[in-house]
């Protein structure tokens, strides 16, 4: 089912969260609304739900208005970051539970729970509560539940935020391949740049309450709108008066076209990758270098190179554009302002 959202504002007191935001989700994809805390995606996802409602604009779900439809009747699925599931209902339980509520029949719910059961992978865990699942197990459990009413659309509010890493890379690998099998559409908030761009089909970078930009994961990375989708969505470094990624620079111990002469001040080895900071005439910038240039190289603090933006897209770097220091991808910029609702929980 596509989502049509159109001239939103929603203000709580006198902080704007959404300011005049239209965004179009197709029938069928996995879109990210990717931002920091306090940039609005919460918010946007809660009225796309209708738990919150819109001073102004509309909400329109498969062509019809949904604007002013209380959220029983949308047909969406929520799945939140701090799951509240039934404590005292077994897995089983907990996931036939919509379907007990519409008074679906015991053999439709039993065939539909087995099914979803068996796509989450937790058969042999229906017997079991809650409190005996991992962090994960209960996620996922969390996603049959929303998903046995067959909604329209599912929504996921930061559904593995509280999860350690290694676990929410799985989870989120699992999810891709859950969305391609149930193929409903399906809208996710994030603040990870990285489970982003791994599981979303559309990003839709949201900051200071607009939308900054909305495409493919590529597309976004590879040409951003702004010096701020470009610093929030990877690392970025100055290169003269640029704002560009450090692995789109390469050094040499040769001069070439365009190449800037750099002392070499750290070299720090991270696995896959090498960060290499560098001096350029008396500023500070680094790049990231594959292990293989890196040895080829020979590089160690004090050293003279060249360096030179070789490829990808550069932007004009903007006064007071903070560019984070010397991190692996996927680091999170800080935001000060974090809206009380943004990362909201409910119970069931």
């Amino acid at each position: 089912m596509s989502i049509s959202i159109r001239h939103v504002t929603k203000r709580f007191a006198q902080f704007t969260a959404l300011d005049d935001v239209s965004v179009d989700i197709p029938t069928g994809s996995l879109t990210a609304l990717l931002g920091p805390s306090g940039s609005g995606k919460s918010t946007l996802l809660r009225v796309i739900a209708g738990l919150d409602t819109a001073d102004a604009g509309t909400v329109s779900i498969e062509g019809a208005d949904a604007t002013h439809l209380p959220p029983q009747r949308r047909e969406v699925g929520f799945v939140f970051q701090h799951y509240a599931p039934f404590k005292h209902m077994t897995v089983y339980d907990n996931i036939a539970f919509g379907l007990t509520v519409r008074k679906a029949s015991k053999a439709e719910t039993k065939a539909k729970v087995n099914q979803l059961l068996e796509l989450v992978h937790l058969e042999k865990f229906q017997t079991r509560y809650p409190d005996q699942l991992s962090g994960g197990q209960r996620q996922r459990m969390a996603l049959a539940r929303a998903l046995a009413v067959e909604p329209r659309v599912l929504l996921l509010d930061e559904p593995f935020g509280a999860l350690d890493a290694q676990v929410r890379k799985e989870l989120r690998t699992w999810l891709r391949r859950l969305h391609d099998e149930m193929n409903v559409t399906t809208v996710i908030v994030t603040h990870d740049q990285e489970e982003a761009m791994e599981v979303a089909d559309e990003i839709v970078v949201l900051y200071d309450g607009r939308v900054q930009q909305v495409g493919h994961p590529h597309d976004v990375y590879e040409h951003p709108a702004n010096d701020w989708v470009m610093s929030f969505l990877g690392p970025v470094t100055h290169f003269g008066d640029l704002l560009v990624r450090p692995h789109d620079l390469d050094l040499a111990h040769e001069t070439s076209d365009g190449a800037l002469p750099a002392t070499v001040v750290r070299v720090t080895r991270l696995g896959f990758q090498t960060v290499v900071d560098l001096d350029v005439q008396g500023a500070p910038i680094y790049a990231q270098l594959a292990r293989e240039a890196t040895d080829r190289l020979t590089l160690s603090p004090g050293a003279s190179v060249y360096v030179r933006h070789a490829r990808g897209d550069a932007l004009p770097a903007a006064p007071g554009v903070a560019v984070p220091g010397a991190v692996v991808p996927g680091a999170v910029v800080p935001e000060d302002a974090v809206l009380a609702s943004d990362g909201a929980s409910a119970t069931p």
